[in-house]
């Protein structure tokens, strides 16, 4: 056999498995790039499992309270949408800036009867007038929100003089033991529930944002584990 010939064949060989690695390669690359599990996995994860009986009755408890213009940050899958009483609420902005989410909550809008603007942005991004909104409600959002700061200053703007935040949040735990495990299974649950933290401080950081905490219960959503399970519930009043 003529050795030019197989070294001809070999790099051949070679050429076309660099040619069918680099398609695979550009394959595997669009794939990821298509946010599959953020888009359409975790929305249906979220409506299927993520509103147990002790987070319903919680929700029961404060939803309610809303009335007047209301914005409700972090919307998801429409799961607050049920408890508002639309004989208070007059018309209801829900920010929500995953669209699978918004396609599920719009479902459950129709079923409910309120008057609802979706709004595809995020909690640190407020397309709202100054001193324009009576309520706002985020129930697990302040607790993935990643930066808050802006998200809590943005909130305190279009909120009247007076008006009311209602939050239901994970938070961090008084027990040092708690929060250490939160401290160990925060990494975790950030990038399982997208961006989700166990050790905020939520009261606090409310206070330090200008607002005034008021009736701020901690509550577990479940006895164990703990790390998982700490919320707190309760309202923030806006300053002048």
């Amino acid at each position: 056999m003529n050795p030019l010939t197989v070294v001809g064949s070999a790099d051949s060989s070679r050429h076309v498995g660099r040619h069918c690695e680099a398609r695979a390669n550009r394959r595997r690359e669009k794939i990821a790039s298509v946010p599959i599990y953020r888009d359409h996995i975790y929305p249906r994860l979220v409506s299927s499992v993520g509103n147990p009986k002790p987070i319903r009755t919680l929700r029961r408890g404060l939803v309610p309270l809303a009335a007047g213009t209301v914005l409700e940050i972090g919307v998801g899958a429409g799961a607050n949408l049920p408890f508002y009483d639309p004989e208070r609420v007059t018309l209801l902005y829900a920010l929500e800036p995953n669209p699978g989410m918004r396609r599920l909550a719009a479902t459950e809008q129709r079923q409910v009867g309120l008057q609802v603007e979706f709004i595809d942005l995020p909690g640190e991004r407020l397309p709202l007038e100054d001193a324009s909104v009576d309520t706002v409600v985020s129930t697990f959002t302040l607790c993935t929100i990643a930066n808050l700061t802006d998200a809590l200053r943005g909130i305190k703007r279009v909120l009247k003089p007076g008006g009311r935040v209602l939050f239901l949040e994970l938070s961090a735990a008084a027990d040092p033991g708690v929060r250490r495990w939160q401290r160990l299974w925060e990494p975790i649950h950030h990038r399982l529930f997208e961006g989700l933290y166990l050790t905020r401080d939520i009261p606090q950081l409310l206070q330090q944002a200008g607002f005034q905490p008021q009736a701020v219960e901690s509550v577990w959503l479940t006895p164990f584990p703990k790390s998982w399970a700490h919320c707190c519930t309760g309202t923030a009043i806006a300053g002048g």
